[in-house]
């Protein structure tokens, strides 16, 4: 009831999760990434177990399929799951189960996967893996977006449009990324919205944040006051 592309960007050590459907809130179920180790997208009939499973065998050297494999050996549900993932080689592997419901397939590449089921036809797929290779000059996430777009305009998700989401992580714990639209009548038009309100208003002060290299990130109290003077706000520190 999917589609999604699961992505791995070598130069930044980025992996990504951009994923929309005709449900309500498919970001609080579908996408999984985790620093240093993966990006997996766990859909059809979703079991979110398996998300954490698969990059758990990644991270503990297992190649992709294997990964996949392992986790739903243990599920009397495989064959209602789609399930696709990418490790930090940029390997990925994809597993659509025989009674996910048509249109359903997956394509695994170097770099990155997209899956997809309940679809509108073939050309759902198709379209996404083309786009996405064809703005391979974008960044990691404007590229996912033209990619489900173009997905959109071969007809999406055959039941219609309800909600989307986008994660991304590079170095910490937690997704520099995490945007969720749960529930719009044009959710890929909102996610891209909320992508280019993240730009403008998150990505600057992530550097500035606690972080591993740096668990205190910015303190110093005059730097982030005049920070805000530059911005018109005319807020202080208690002293």
């Amino acid at each position: 009831m999917t589609w999604s592309i699961v992505a791995h960007d070598p130069a930044s050590g980025a992996f990504a999760v951009a994923v929309t459907t005709c449900n309500f809130a498919v970001g609080a179920s579908c996408p999984h990434v985790r620093a240093g180790v993966g990006a997996v997208s766990t859909q059809s009939i979703t079991n979110r177990y398996l998300g954490p499973a698969v990059l758990d065998g990644l991270e503990r050297g297992l190649a992709p399929n294997a990964a996949i494999e392992a986790a739903l050996e243990k599920d009397e549900g495989r064959h209602l799951r789609q399930i696709h993932a990418i490790d930090r080689h940029g390997r990925s592997a994809a597993w659509t189960g025989k009674h996910c419901v048509d249109w359903a397939g997956d394509h695994a590449a170097v770099g990155f996967s997209v899956a997809g089921n309940m679809l509108a036809g073939p050309a759902v797929l198709s379209d996404t893996v083309g786009a996405f290779a064809a703005n391979s000059n974008l960044p990691l996430p404007e590229r996912m977006m033209q990619a489900l777009q173009a997905g959109e305009a071969a007809g999406g998700d055959k039941r219609g449009r309800q909600s989307a989401a986008m994660q991304l992580t590079t170095t910490e714990d937690f997704p520099d990324l995490d945007l969720r639209v749960d529930d719009h009548g044009e959710p890929l038009t909102e996610l891209a919205r909320l992508l280019k309100l993240w730009r403008r208003q998150r990505e600057p002060g992530l550097a500035d944040a606690p972080r591993k290299a740096d668990p205190a990130g910015l303190i110093d109290l005059d730097v982030i006051e005049a920070n805000w003077v530059s911005r018109g706000l005319g807020l202080r520190f208690r002293r």
